[in-house]
């Protein structure tokens, strides 16, 4: 925030630069590889102790009892029912595991997890206040802990709800941990080296056209991971028994989710883009809520949206913002319609009674 022409970001990104002066051209150098951007907004759990791989493997929704230094992964923690508690993308260290999660969560998630511990050795500690968080196309900064995301590679244990094909299967993402102290020398540094800065709004057009879900945005309180495409990199459907365990596997293998990730290709003619939670509709009837939107420099103006699981994915939608304003958008599907029920329900367990 204290770098020339910066914008300052609101909700989920308060706290850092939402651009500094030239949104697209920052969009676009992030996306080539050639910008940096300031993610200090995010949260920081270290876990440290003998037993921490005991203790988060048998929490989480991902296998994480044989990590090695410099692995990466993504878990979620969940509800009893199944929803989403905390979203947490995983990087082991020799000495710590360390997850990097949404700011507001970060001291609940440590809460938790120092609360699971009964007698095992584990140390839970939020040190979300002594690191930074720097977000690229790719690892910049040198002999940095690097978080390197999997998305949207499907993982040991996982299982992909959209088709074959996915916009970021050649694309790349990593966050890379910076003490706080040394923020303002490592970004002078890559500067220096002919590395522009980009904004939290440029990192968010990008996740959009990478279908990637944000926990706290694409999330409420009824959120299963499966109506959001989580089950390929968050979720190990053969890890054994975690906290809501069974909905996973009850949805996965003989339901369906109620809801959809979408991503939508907006009209483009408003000036204004759709907040966070404005209305999509079909045929005037209520189908779902805009969770993200933006203007992307290649694809125009851009969302996701958490829509009805049954609608159809070649209707054209109408998305309603604030000011009344109307913008039909066309979809493009990331959690198909038939998602889920892979093994359908059981049938001739039942004998039928006999004729006599």
């Amino acid at each position: 925030m204290q770098r020339p022409g910066a914008v300052a970001g609101t909700g989920l990104d308060a706290g850092v630069a939402l651009h500094y002066g030239a949104p697209l051209p920052e969009q676009r150098s992030l996306d080539r590889g050639l910008a940096v951007t300031d993610l200090s907004h995010l949260g920081v759990v270290r876990v440290s102790g003998q037993d921490r791989g005991r203790l988060l493997h048998s929490l989480a929704s991902q296998a994480l009892n044989n990590l090695r230094a410099g692995d990466s992964t993504r878990t979620l923690f969940l509800t009893i029912q199944g929803r989403i508690d905390f979203d947490a993308k995983v990087v082991e260290t020799e000495d710590a595991t360390f997850l990097i999660t949404e700011r507001e969560s970060a001291q609940g998630l440590a809460d938790f997890l120092s609360s699971m511990r009964f007698m095992m050795r584990v140390e839970v500690t939020n040190e979300t206040d002594e690191w930074a968080v720097l977000g690229a196309r790719k690892p910049l900064v040198k002999n940095a802990l690097t978080w390197t995301d999997p998305w949207p590679h499907v993982g040991a244990g996982g299982f992909a709800y959209s088709g074959a094909e996915h916009p970021a299967e050649d694309t790349t993402w990593v966050e890379q941990l910076i003490p706080l102290a040394e923020l303002d020398a490592t970004v002078d540094a890559l500067v220096s080296n002919g590395i522009k800065l980009s904004g939290s709004m440029a990192s968010e057009a990008l996740r959009i056209t990478d279908w990637k879900p944000r926990f706290g945005a694409e999330t409420d309180e009824k959120t299963i991971p499966h109506e959001l495409d989580l089950l390929r990199t968050s979720v190990h459907l053969a890890k054994g028994c975690y906290k809501g365990q069974e909905t996973i596997a009850r949805v996965h293998n003989l339901g369906h989710p109620p809801r959809r990730l979408v991503f939508l290709h907006l009209d483009g003619s408003e000036h204004t883009l759709p907040a966070p939670g404005s209305d999509v509709q079909l045929g005037g009837r209520s189908v779902g809520k805009v969770t993200t939107s933006a203007l992307h420099y290649e694809a125009g103006p851009i969302a996701l949206a958490v829509i009805k699981r049954a609608v159809d994915p070649e209707s054209t939608l109408d998305v309603l913002d604030g000011s009344g304003a109307t913008s039909p958008a066309t979809q493009e599907v990331i959690v198909a319609t038939d998602a889920g029920q892979v093994v359908g329900r059981a049938k001739g367990f039942i004998k039928p009674p006999s004729r006599t």
